[in-house]
């Protein structure tokens, strides 16, 4: 979790006690720079209300019926590896078992599939919340700094759509749409990174 971020509430608490241990990320980089996600570690007990995932806008680039993937990665794809996993919580701390995740972004030059579905893909998160995603880091374009797009929807529930971010990125302090709240926690080196985000949903 990135030290300068400051919010005392559950949220907060919940990301910055799941920062996976650089030992474990040293176990989890495979071969040829491959990242894969460790075990989540065991999530601590909820003692009041998570603050829910902010939403943002979709942006102009989303496709439905994405396939049903939970790696997006295909041969010969440039650009840095990165496994994004983490929990779907509700706001009173229970996981959403078989909540829908659709991830979409932009390629390692920053540019979007608009004709098809590379670097498309969604998956359902298990009994337990969970889910794992394998991709590239996206490149950048004019206007907007580094972020993956999700939607984010629980059984015959409403859709959360959001993004998520990078920290340090140079570019965040200049896109009117970055939320710090929305920062991933994300460790690695050049070979292969891995990310962590909990989605927290206002059910009723």
């Amino acid at each position: 979790m990135p030290t300068r971020t400051t919010n005392p509430g559950r949220r907060d608490f919940l990301r910055r006690s799941s920062v996976v241990p650089s030992a474990c990320l040293l176990l989890a980089l495979g071969r040829a720079g491959h990242a894969r996600a460790d075990e989540l570690t065991a999530t601590p007990a909820c003692t009041d209300e998570h603050e829910p995932t902010r939403p943002q806008t979709a942006g102009p680039f989303f496709l439905p019926h994405s396939p049903q993937r939970a790696s997006l990665l295909e041969p010969g794809m440039r650009g840095t590896k990165i496994v994004l996993s983490g929990r779907v919580w509700s706001s009173r701390c229970a996981p959403v078992s078989g909540a829908l995740l659709d991830f979409w972004h932009a390629d390692d030059a920053g540019e979007y599939d608009t004709d098809g579905f590379r670097l498309r893909g969604h998956q359902f998160a298990d009994s337990e919340g969970r889910y794992r995603l394998e991709t590239i880091v996206p490149g950048l374009y004019p206007g907007r700094t580094r972020h993956f797009h999700v939607n984010v929807q629980p059984p015959n529930g409403r859709v959360l759509t959001t993004q998520l971010y990078f920290p340090d990125e140079p570019r965040n302090a200049r896109d009117s749409l970055f939320d710090r709240r929305l920062l991933m926690t994300i460790n690695g080196d050049g070979a292969g990174k891995i990310a962590r985000f909990d989605f927290v949903l206002a059910l009723a």
